[in-house]
């Protein structure tokens, strides 16, 4: 008796004839491998595709009722291996070959399977977005409850505050914004880069990419009516560059966010500099002059920042390869102090003249500018390390404390004092990009956007995930949105809420879940 054939997997065939028998039971299996094979193997557009065998995945226990070997074959199915080189379709339960090259005809690639699928992810997000009821940001949280907690004394103001915030954050709603020109010129039809907004949230600063190259950039004006509505208007002047806009902050020079101070990379025949813009000088109709406007010879700046302690009101710094430069915008004394690496982040304190740093390598050190006449390596007064790049670094208002976001993801609080986190907000997406964090201390969040076009809104208190924002637009590397958030968009007497830039269009997420474009309120509020 012939032992168990592992490759067959059945008993062999027993001969019982001469060789003819044997040569006949030899072509039977063959018959039937060749039926199996005619089951498996198809053709479709995409290439060659095989359909997955329910025999493989049906429960073969006779004893078992019809219901449960309908569950048990509904969750197989779901469950089909993998097999390499191939991709299964759920839908159409098949295989389908993957092609690796980009000659084929209609290629399937596993690049493209993965976009499928976040395409089709964020379509579904969209979608649950525009419902008026969404999910609460933390279980058993509702308006109802803080009301009752708090009238009982249970919740502290402060905390009762931020997670009034909360809710409100879980409740914004998107509406597009109609842009606004003096001179009704034709609307815009360049993608917004980069949008940073002033200290009031009055003014944001702008910069768009040009089609034929290079950038414009110039300032939006907002307000709020009384009619609980926000219009944008975009200032006359505009002035283009064939230089690419690397980093930008507001300065106050003759009064709070008076000028603008931008890092542009040098091009072909044109260096690089650091200039210092008037905010006025992007209006016709504004009848104050100009104002001082600097541009100092600073080529490959990665980063800037303006110091708002009155000891250093007029200084300046940008982060360069391997060096700081600070630099007093009125008399043109300079300071020089060496890094490890590229310094991609930079943020003054306000209550003490120290400048925090971010590098590429990871590190993040500050300086203390009061510190003169010693090495470069002892006004070093702290240093801590990430994982990989800097690509953010925020102070908060007790400023013990410092943000640091990297290319890994990854978004931490340090305490300054002992160099050690002691939070993290985990969800953010980034491998390369250089992607800012946003901070609203008033209202306890913490924004950013990753290089997956989502906007993550974490609770900056215990880095509880609150809401994931999709991109109103397919996501793209080059259309990654710009955000701004202010409890006072417009003004002292603004509106809340999330400000966002993405492709050609600007959009705006008000907290009132009433809000009407046009300023149009519904009929029962009057």
């Amino acid at each position: 008796m012939k032992k168990w054939n592992w490759r067959e997997g059945q008993r062999p065939y027993r001969r019982r004839g001469g060789g003819g028998g044997q040569r006949h039971g030899w072509y039977r299996g063959n018959r039937q491998r060749s039926t199996q094979e005619e089951q498996w193997f198809g053709h479709d557009d995409a290439g060659p595709s095989y359909r997955a065998p329910q025999r493989r995945y049906e429960n073969k226990s006779t004893s078992s009722s019809s219901s449960s070997s309908s569950s048990s074959s509904s969750e197989t199915s779901t469950t089909a291996p993998e097999l390499p080189g191939f991709y299964f379709d759920p839908e159409k339960n098949r295989y389908f070959r993957l092609l690796p090259g980009h000659n084929n005809c209609n290629p399937l690639t596993r690049e493209q399977i993965q976009e499928k699928e976040r395409e089709k992810e964020r379509n579904k997000m969209l979608a649950e977005d525009e419902k008026p009821r969404k999910k609460a940001p933390r279980k058993g949280l509702n308006t109802s409850l803080l009301l009752q907690r708090r009238h009982l004394g249970l919740l502290p103001e402060n905390s009762y505050c931020r997670l009034v915030h909360e809710l409100k954050v879980s409740g914004m709603r998107r509406h597009k914004l109609e842009i606004q020109s003096t001179d009704n010129s034709n609307p815009n039809t360049d993608n917004f880069r980069l949008i940073v907004g002033d200290s009031a949230c009055e003014r944001v600063f702008t910069v768009n990419d040009v089609s034929h190259g290079g950038c414009k950039y110039g300032i939006m004006n907002f307000s709020s009516s009384s009619r609980g509505s926000l219009s944008v208007e975009m200032c006359d002047n505009l002035y283009f560059t064939n230089r690419k806009v690397n980093s930008i902050c507001w300065a106050s020079v003759n009064y709070p966010d008076s000028h603008v101070l931008l890092c542009l990379v040098g091009a072909a025949d044109t260096p690089g500099c650091v200039s210092l813009l008037p905010a006025s000088l992007f209006s016709n109709s504004n009848p104050e002059q100009p104002g001082m406007l600097c541009s100092f010879k600073i080529s490959s700046a990665w980063s800037c920042a303006w110091c708002l302690n009155p000891q250093f009101d007029k200084t300046f710094s940008t982060g360069l390869s391997r060096r700081v430069i600070v630099k007093d915008a009125e008399t043109g004394r300079t300071q020089t102090y060496s890094a490890g690496s590229d310094v991609l982040a930079q943020q003054f304190a306000l209550r003490v003249p120290v400048l925090f740093n971010g590098c590429r390598s990871g590190e993040i050190f500050s300086i203390d500018l009061r510190q003169r006449g010693r090495r470069d390596q002892s006004r070093k007064t702290s240093r801590f390390h990430q994982e990989s790049a800097i690509t953010s670094v925020h102070v908060l208002q007790d400023e013990n404390y410092l943000l640091a976001a990297d290319m890994l993801g990854q978004i931490k609080l340090w305490d300054v004092r002992v160099t050690k986190p002691v939070q993290e907000y985990k969800g953010h997406y980034n491998e390369h990009a250089y992607l800012p964090i946003h901070v609203n201390e008033p209202e306890g969040l913490l924004l950013a956007v990753g290089q997956d076009c989502y906007t993550r809104l974490w609770s900056l208190k215990d880095g509880h995930l609150l809401r994931t924002i999709p991109s109103p637009h397919p996501a793209a590397n080059d259309l990654i949105p710009s955000v701004v958030f202010s409890s006072k968009l417009g003004g002292c007497r603004g509106l809340p809420g999330l400000l966002m830039a993405v492709k050609h269009d600007l959009y705006y997420f008000p907290y009132n879940t009433d809000y009407q474009d046009g300023g149009e309120q519904p009929a029962s509020t009057y």
